[in-house]
């Protein structure tokens, strides 16, 4: 809504007032909590705030008849704000959007009492009012939007030999290699969102079998027609004989891999279907040109990319491609969403050695992201989840959330 106010008091001894808003949410037992404070407009007795957005559950609790209070103040650097008046209304009221309706006067009680020919401290008017549904990832989830999990893993070179055990994808028989419960632990949250259980799985940056030619996107099962695997079991077995068949090697190129989702990703865009690629690597990206080219052009599709950095390398292009600060851009072209995802696998290993508090405490942050960006997806496309399957699986999984 945006609000404008005509004729407020004059305040300051030396300029007109520096008038701001303050709403407030009445409560069952007659008190008020604020709920929303617009901008100061400097030197003024006629402002024009900046239109905001509230949740209507903050301004009224969802009760549409609901006392909504507002004051009117006028700013003061030192935070002894002076009182300039207030009126009440309700968001039934404010619903009804700019009319005769929606001009309040602003009382001052103290004025009111004091001065005989008292008549206001001036008016506030209503300039625009709408409301807007505001849906969760849940809403999508349960209206059949499927969640695509797609694997890549970083077969290069310098994450060593994978038969020795100094090597990041060596294979203990006590316990996993950072490779496997990355992967564990993030898709075995994710499958729960995906009814068909087929997983594509990639490797990059080995030379394979039979030619022994470099390869940035190899299907880890080695059936080029099917890159499935059947459920995070199957993408980890395809990842173990993988090791056994392929000649580590180099560079490592992500983005082969980020072109290979997206094509698939650009065919399915009624928001049916979101896109979600992990990608595990030790290192250092060589393709940081074509990486950040892949991620500007994936940022207008239904798909995010987390990335897992495993081992103790420097990873500091990965928080350049992770947009949270600053919104990824190639050929002066940004991201249209923030779509990457970066975390390093040791800021979670758990210090007693505990694996399967390391998996979950990783899960929770790598997946934090993909909700909002689900949605950012679906917003700016203008995609409204579909009605809620009636053996929707929701109950069992929001768990996780």
């Amino acid at each position: 809504m945006q609000l404008c106010a005509n004729k407020l008091d004059k305040k300051d001894f030396f300029g007109k007032s520096d008038p701001f808003l303050v709403f407030y949410r009445s409560n069952e037992d007659g008190t008020f909590t604020i709920c929303h404070k617009t901008e100061v407009i400097k030197n003024t007795l006629n402002p024009v705030w900046q239109p905001f957005t509230i949740p209507v559950r903050a301004l009224c609790n969802g009760d549409y008849d609901r006392t909504v209070k507002v004051d009117v103040f006028d700013w003061d650097r030192d935070g002894s704000h002076d009182f300039i008046g207030e009126f009440t209304t309700s968001y039934r009221e404010l619903s009804r959007g700019q009319s005769q309706f929606n001009v309040y006067e602003v009382l001052n009680p103290k004025k009111k009492g004091r001065k005989k020919k008292y008549v206001n401290s001036g008016t506030v008017t209503l300039l625009s009012f709408k409301v807007e549904s505001e849906y969760t990832f849940v809403d999508f989830i349960r209206g059949g939007t499927q969640l695509n999990f797609t694997v890549a893993i970083d077969f290069t070179a310098s994450n060593g030999n994978p038969a020795q055990p100094t090597s990041l994808h060596y294979m203990s028989p006590y316990q996993m290699n950072a490779y496997a419960m990355a992967l564990k632990a993030v898709g075995e949250i994710i499958q729960d969102y995906d009814s068909d259980k087929l997983f594509p799985a990639y490797g990059f940056g080995a030379k394979i079998p039979p030619d022994g030619n470099v390869s940035h996107a190899f299907p880890m099962n080695s059936d080029c027609e099917n890159a499935n695997c059947v459920g995070i079991e199957g993408v980890l077995e395809a990842y173990y004989e993988c090791l056994r068949t392929v000649q580590l090697y180099g560079p490592t190129n992500f983005a082969p891999v980020i072109n290979q989702v997206a094509d698939a990703a650009a065919d399915v865009m009624d928001g049916s279907q979101y896109f979600v690629l992990l990608m595990i690597t030790d290192g250092v990206i060589s393709d940081m040109v074509q990486t950040k080219e892949a991620v500007v052009n994936a940022s207008s599709l239904p798909m995010s990319i987390i990335i897992v950095g495993v081992g103790p390398a420097e990873f500091d292009a990965m928080e350049e491609l992770d947009g949270d600060e600053v919104r990824v851009s190639s050929r002066g072209r940004a991201a249209e969403r923030d779509i990457v995802q970066f975390v390093p696998f040791r800021d979670y290993i758990d210090r007693s050695g505990n694996q399967v508090l390391s998996m979950a405490r990783l899960a929770k942050d790598v997946l934090a992201e993909i909700p909002e960006q689900l949605l950012s997806f679906m917003k700016s496309r203008g995609i409204e989840p579909r009605p809620a399957l009636s053996n929707s699986p929701t109950t069992h999984i929001t768990v996780h959330l």
